[in-house]
């Protein structure tokens, strides 16, 4: 292992290199699909797919896709591709309400997902025997396993706090000399204030590694200054394996590495389904081809983003860079005839001086017409007028909204609702 790269053969193949292997592994996972599962082959067939006769890249378009309903419809093993008795693990969505999203795993699974994350913790500046510090929970959401699993792949001394009890994390940080910590955004700043009130510091504390939530370049930039860390962006869902098993900027901080060795992406047109030039705005679309227990086939994530750039990055590697995710489809709200997403009013706020973190948007329908109400935490000294003057810039449009003492508005200690919705004044 490299001083830079954990799987440098891998990380730095040519883009000759990388579509032989993808082709390959692309026919592979087609027959081991349709041959070890119903729900797949019952799709191939209608679609008119036969592996026998599946030409690999070439015929990528014609596979039918799949979303986050087929998990729930399927729910809980119906997609499964290997015997029961060779599952090892399982974890799901981190979501409270409806069905959950469920991932199998076998061995091999958990050590391709290992592998990723190794990549990510490596590619951040993570050395072997480093202190990396688990916020996520160990339970049945991804995150905090997917963590510990790329620590102990890439050799780290673990600490696996879990998420809440913010006065012990930093103790535990502070006594065992947390270098690297990974994070919840939105957790990350409750870690800042309790820090702020007991007016100490983490000065072990250089990498952030952060995840699960929309990360705005402005909110980059406040836990930055406020930790004095350098603060990177993983990629990762349930349905692709976990948290890091799609990727991760590096030192460049100018993309989203996709470990393209292990997952063949691509930007469509939502409505169309048709590709977008590199840089236009599109929908993620994501094929796993080296899981076994559930590969997901041309996954619509919902994710938007847009293909950075194809060329190899300073940092040495080769793989594919996607833009940040700058929202979900089904997260755009529509006010007054303006599309706007959640991480745009986040960036806005952020980069007013004495606004803080803590933020709650809320939607107002009242008898049919969409109003916006934000409410934002602020020093002393910040005015609804700064605020609203800076929204007006950035959106087009002034919401309505409220300035709050710091400390007044909910907390979470896992992933932050940020978003709420009100009709004629009754939350939905």
């Amino acid at each position: 292992m490299s001083e830079h790269y954990f799987n440098p053969v891998e990380e730095q193949m040519s883009a000759d290199e990388l579509k032989a292997l993808q082709n390959t592994r692309l026919k592979k996972i087609v027959e081991h699909t349709q041959k070890g599962c119903s729900y797949f082959n019952e799709r191939y067939k209608a679609a008119g797919i036969d592996y026998r006769d599946f030409k690999g890249l070439d015929d990528l378009d014609k596979l039918p896709f799949m979303s986050k309903l087929d998990f729930r419809e399927q729910y809980p093993d119906k997609m499964c591709c290997v015997p029961k008795n060779t599952i090892a693990e399982m974890h799901m969505s981190s979501g409270s309400t409806g069905t959950p999203v469920v991932m199998l795993y076998t061995l091999n699974d958990i050590q391709q997902w290992a592998e990723c994350m190794a990549r990510c913790y490596t590619m951040a500046g993570v050395n072997p025997g480093d202190v990396v510090q688990i916020t996520p929970g160990l339970g049945l959401f991804n995150g905090g396993f997917g963590c510990f699993h790329g620590a102990r792949k890439a050799g780290c001394f673990i600490v696996p706090t879990g998420p809440g009890n913010t006065a012990r994390q930093i103790k535990l940080a502070q006594d065992f000399k947390t270098r690297a910590m990974v994070c919840v955004v939105s957790y990350c700043t409750r870690i800042m204030e309790m820090l702020d009130e007991m007016k100490s510091s983490l000065p072990d504390l250089k990498i952030g590694i952060f995840g699960a939530e929309t990360f705005s370049p402005a909110m980059k930039q406040k836990i930055s200054d406020g930790m004095d860390i350098e603060v990177f962006d993983i990629y990762g869902m349930t349905e692709t394996g976990g948290i890091g098993t799609l990727g991760q900027d590096c030192h460049a901080h100018n993309g989203t590495h996709v470990w393209e060795d292990h997952y063949i992406v691509e930007v469509l047109d939502p409505a169309t389904h048709k590709p977008v030039p590199d840089g236009q705005l599109g929908e993620l679309v994501v094929t796993s081809i080296t899981r076994e227990a559930i590969p997901v086939i041309r996954f619509r994530t919902g994710d938007l983003t847009s293909v950075l750039s194809r060329e190899k990055c300073q940092c040495g590697r080769s793989h594919v860079r996607l833009t940040p995710i700058c929202g979900r489809l089904d997260d755009m709200i529509i006010i007054k005839g303006v599309n706007i997403f959640p991480s745009q009013i986040e960036h806005s706020l952020m980069k007013i001086p004495g606004v803080l973190p803590q933020y709650q948007i809320y939607v107002d329908d009242v008898h049919g017409v969409k109003e916006l109400y934000i409410k934002v935490e602020a020093l002393p000294g910040v005015t609804g007028h700064q605020v609203c003057k800076q929204l007006r810039e950035d959106l087009g449009f002034t919401p309505g909204g409220d300035v709050f003492a710091p400390g007044t508005l909910p907390r979470q200690e896992g992933k932050a609702k940020r978003v709420f919705y009100r009709k004629d004044g009754v939350d939905l």
